[in-house]
């Protein structure tokens, strides 16, 4: 099976070693340290020039169909003074500049200077985030995990991502620093706590069809954002 068959199948892609070590300690300062999981960092510090479009996590996605500029960023730093663990779910949130009402969108929450919203499901089927590991991960300090082919579901309520997981063969995301995991948005997926203490930092970058949007909305996220 060939990658892009494989990506369709599984719902997850790997480029291993794909980011050198000289970029991961630039990007390592783009993670706040403040110990919350899932944090939206600024994506106005220097680091965020990386991701131009040019970078390898931009010429993944647009492997991928889609266009090499990010929607959203998220980081997670786990260690030992910050540990948590997040069960079975589905990413179905997008920022966007303001807030129109538009058939299908939900959810509508302002977070900052912009909002964050649940958009139809069609949307979310061209969306994928790619997973960059600053270091190490393993079960030993709270890989991610994925319910593989869980996609293929559609959306799932939240009291259902449990037993519809269980239907998929599961995968820990073992991954070296510098390694990229490409993932489609409706994956089903969890993380367990740290046990090791070892850290385990990422940053996510979402991409999508930027197309998809009706208008006027408009991404949260623009290119010209990053270009510094």
């Amino acid at each position: 099976m060939d990658g892009l068959a494989e990506f369709e199948e599984c719902g997850r892609l790997w480029v291993r070693g794909a980011v050198p070590a000289a970029d991961l300690d630039q990007l390592a300062t783009a993670i706040p340290s403040d110990g919350r999981p899932g944090i939206r960092p600024d994506t106005g510090l220097p680091a965020f020039r990386y991701f131009s479009g040019h970078d390898p996590v931009g010429a993944l996605a647009r492997r991928l169909g889609l266009s090499p500029h990010p929607v959203r960023f998220v980081a997670f730093q786990k260690d030992e003074t910050a540990n948590w663990s997040v069960p079975w779910h589905q990413d179905r949130v997008v920022a966007v500049a303001d807030r129109h009402e538009s058939p299908g969108w939900s959810a509508w929450l302002p977070k900052g200077a912009y909002w964050h919203a649940e958009p139809p499901e069609a949307l979310l089927e061209r969306m994928i985030f790619i997973r960059l590991h600053i270091d190490a991960a393993d079960e030993t300090n709270g890989c991610l995990q994925l319910a593989l082919g869980s996609h293929r579901e559609g959306r799932v309520p939240a009291d259902a991502a449990s037993d519809i997981a269980a239907r998929y063969p599961v995968e820990h995301c073992r991954a070296a620093p510098g390694d990229l995991l490409a993932v489609k948005a409706l994956t089903l997926h969890r993380s367990a706590p740290s046990v090791s203490g070892a850290p385990r930092r990422a940053l996510r970058i979402d991409y999508a069809d930027r197309a998809m949007l009706p208008a006027p909305m408009s991404w949260a996220l623009q290119p010209a954002a990053m270009s510094g």
